[in-house]
């Protein structure tokens, strides 16, 4: 079993961009952003996460995603699939689908109809683990998932199943943070999932930063951790400062969304985001087109 994937910096998360016309995944397209991804200074690529919209696609669509990315980036970087599937027999396939098609993690959110207990987060994390040989990341999105794992809970998990080795904490509550570092006296790998909490999360000790804002911004993100990793204190504020409209503006609205919205407004039709999701309002295309002239993005 492998418990030695490290992962600092940047985590870039691609959007998956649709066909208009026949609403297919666009591989090509693809390509394109995780390219995009890696030469803004993303340290890992993880696709199928919620910007990436992974639970809105059929397992074809998903597969063809998953391999897609794993063959395009070629090693470059590591590469990690996220897994959001409400029962525990369909995470396990898509877990051992991606450990088989060769990436180095999976990002696992539990997904609830019912409430889940710990009980039964726990098996499903367990099963998953018993199926594959590459670290899982447990993923805490409670405005997603409809489930908010504990520090408390997160961290025995880490020490109790045998890949469960990093957490993505993205509940917007930086008491989170640091309570995953005090429990596991600074030993658990932890990662930003909440863009607008960049600046307090890296200083709190996260590892990284998982974002899908260099795809529209670039290097922004990373001058930013790298700042705050060097002690470029004023620096870093200078840039978090710069890009947090920006960073809020995609977690309002949406990332998907936003993403795609910017995108087309950065002349590339990526397509629209998947039903039941729609687009931004025309306001909202507005607003965001002037925060990306005012950060020099916008061709």
């Amino acid at each position: 079993m492998n418990k030695t994937l490290e992962l600092t910096g940047i985590i870039g998360y691609p959007i998956t961009p649709f066909s208009d016309v026949t609403g297919a995944v666009n591989i090509l397209q693809l390509q394109g952003i995780i390219d995009g991804l890696i030469s803004s200074g993303s340290s890992a690529i993880a696709a199928l996460g919620s910007a990436g919209e992974g639970a809105y696609l059929n397992t074809a669509e998903w597969e063809e995603t998953a391999l897609a990315t794993i063959h395009h980036v070629a090693d470059r970087v590591p590469v990690i699939i996220g897994i959001s599937e409400l029962t525990t027999p369909d995470a396990v396939a898509r877990a051992v689908f991606a450990d088989k098609a060769g990436v180095k993690a999976v990002m696992v959110s539990p997904m609830s109809y019912y409430k889940l207990s710990e009980d039964e987060i726990f098996a499903h994390y367990q099963a998953i683990s018993d199926a594959i040989s590459v670290p899982i990341m447990v993923y805490n999105n409670p405005s997603t998932s409809g489930i908010d794992m504990s520090p408390e809970f997160m961290c025995k998990m880490v020490n109790s199943i045998t890949n469960v080795t990093m957490v993505k904490e993205s509940s917007g509550d930086i008491r989170r943070m640091h309570q995953l570092h005090m429990l596991s006296n600074g030993t658990l790998p932890f990662y930003n999932g909440c863009n607008y909490l960049a600046l307090e999360a890296i200083n709190a000790g996260a590892k990284g930063w998982c974002s899908a804002a260099p795809i529209l911004i670039g290097d922004l993100p990373k001058q930013l951790f790298d700042s705050i990793k060097s002690g470029d204190n004023n620096k870093a504020r200078n840039l978090f400062y710069q890009q947090i409209t920006f960073l809020e503006f995609i977690v309002k609205q949406g990332l998907a969304a936003s993403i795609k919205v910017g995108l087309k407004l950065q002349g590339t039709d990526v397509g629209s985001p998947r039903l039941p999701l729609k687009d931004l309002p025309a306001r909202e295309h507005v607003a965001l087109r002037r925060i990306l002239v005012d950060l020099g993005r916008f061709n």
